[in-house]
């Protein structure tokens, strides 16, 4: 029998095939550039220095959450809403404060709308997310006897939930192998060059052409606290980057 070889994780090469096919969509996997100076783009050393490098960073909010005990489903779903548009500065805290209220979903049904917008009037948008979590929670309730399936249908089935809460809540609560694509995964992936996509959505379809499954759920981990603190929207810390050797800079006019 011919033995198998594993499959490369460096980002695919321009003469491969791979590479070369047209996209299905506004996602494309692509060879980094050639630059002076610049190694040859390899995930494994880079999400390597990146993890030691966020060492002394907070985890994101919902990492944390779970570091803490609230690692269910119902739980993880929860915090991720609190979290959209605002900062794990404020979204943890309120998190901590609503589920330590009302953890499960017949608790938090209980609540009115009105209760739950009062613990979390500090995140952004905190009267509609107190609307959708009461719903969220009340339909849990009746509808799968308390206990959310693991099943990114379902969860993106509750409005307001897209494919970022869904897979890192899914990730985090239930094992499962699911890239989530928030700002600083879509910004820092296409900065490097690792791959091309205009949208945070189609960053997810590159990603899941290119990226090793084992780095799924960790990359969103490593990726929030590197985009905060070193690979930042604007004027990232290239001189003090742990992976500038293999970054290819795309996009950056102004770095310190």
């Amino acid at each position: 029998m011919a033995r198998r070889t594993a499959p490369s994780r460096r980002a695919p090469r321009a003469e491969s095939p791979r590479t070369a096919r047209a996209p299905k969509g506004p996602g494309r996997v692509v060879e980094p550039p050639a630059q002076p100076g610049k190694a040859p783009f390899d995930i494994d050393p880079v999400l390597g220095r990146i993890r030691e490098a966020v060492r002394h960073f907070a985890d994101a909010a919902m990492f944390a959450l779970a570091a803490r005990g609230h690692d269910s489903l119902f739980e993880q779903l929860v915090a991720c809403i609190l979290s959209i548009r605002t900062r794990d500065e404020v979204s943890l805290p309120a998190s901590l404060a609503l589920l330590q209220r009302a953890a499960t979903p017949e608790a938090l049904a209980r609540l009115s709308p009105e209760d739950i917008d009062t613990i979390i009037q500090p995140v952004t948008f905190h009267e509609a997310k107190a609307w959708q979590l009461h719903a969220i929670a009340t339909r849990t309730r009746d509808e799968f006897g308390g206990e959310l399936p693991c099943d990114a249908q379902v969860l993106q089935s509750f409005k307001g939930v897209g494919p970022k809460c869904a897979h890192l809540a899914l990730g985090i609560a239930c094992g499962h192998e699911a890239i989530s694509v928030d700002i600083h995964v879509h910004r820092v992936t296409n900065r490097w060059g690792y791959v091309r996509a205009r949208t945070p959505e189609a960053t997810l379809e590159a990603l899941e052409a290119v990226l090793p499954r084992a780095y799924w759920v960790e990359l969103n981990r490593l990726l929030v606290p590197f985009g905060k603190h070193v690979c930042t929207g604007t004027r990232p810390r290239c001189s003090t980057c742990p992976v500038l050797r293999f970054c290819r800079q795309v996009g950056v006019t102004d770095a310190r």
